[in-house]
């Protein structure tokens, strides 16, 4: 018994440094340009709920934070505008039943136009451009975000273009390849 709370507690502290020394992340700006000119931002058959737009770019905004926390280094920015979304599916009304759900069909993939610059620590812009998204194979393969995850589909979308757009081109910037 005290072995294992000796384990746990050394795992415990294990974790509480690894999460002090963890080092700080680079800046994130993400903006939203005309959210209600997008094509599809809403949880709910309502398009035009500002209500249900701003919690579906809460979420948009919460997912980015993370990958940049995870992914962007201290001294580097990252800024995004977010032109376009349009979630995975469609509303079917005509199911009256059912109004009110996402219907994700193969062919209702989701998008998203990106506008983005990322500067490394000395200023320069390493990465720059405006973007259209897209995940046609989304309903195919593994996706590691929760079934119940109403973005499941757009943050594997999002998780693949960082990779791509930022910390790749971060990689490369690091070991002199870019």
């Amino acid at each position: 018994m005290a072995r294992s709370l000796r384990l746990l507690a050394a795992c415990a502290a294990s974790l509480a440094l690894g999460a002090v020394a963890a080092p700080p992340a680079g800046t994130l700006s993400l903006t939203f340009v005309h959210p209600e000119t997008y094509t599809d931002a809403a949880y709910r058959s309502d398009y035009g709920s500002e209500k249900d737009r701003a919690q579906v770019m809460n979420d948009i905004r919460r997912h980015f934070d993370k990958l940049a926390a995870r992914y962007l280094p201290e001294g580097y920015a990252l800024s995004i505008e977010v032109l376009d979304v349009d979630l995975a599916g469609h509303f079917e009304p005509w199911h009256r039943q059912a109004y009110n759900v996402r219907i994700v069909r193969d062919v209702t993939w989701p998008h998203m136009t990106l506008r983005y610059e990322l500067r490394g620590s000395d200023g320069a812009v390493i990465g720059s451009g405006e973007q259209r998204i897209a995940d046609p194979t989304f309903n195919f393969g593994i996706n590691i975000y929760d079934p119940s995850d109403r973005l499941r589909y757009e943050k594997a979308m999002m998780d693949r273009w960082f990779d791509q757009a930022v910390t790749r081109r971060i990689a490369a910037r690091q070991t002199g390849q870019g």
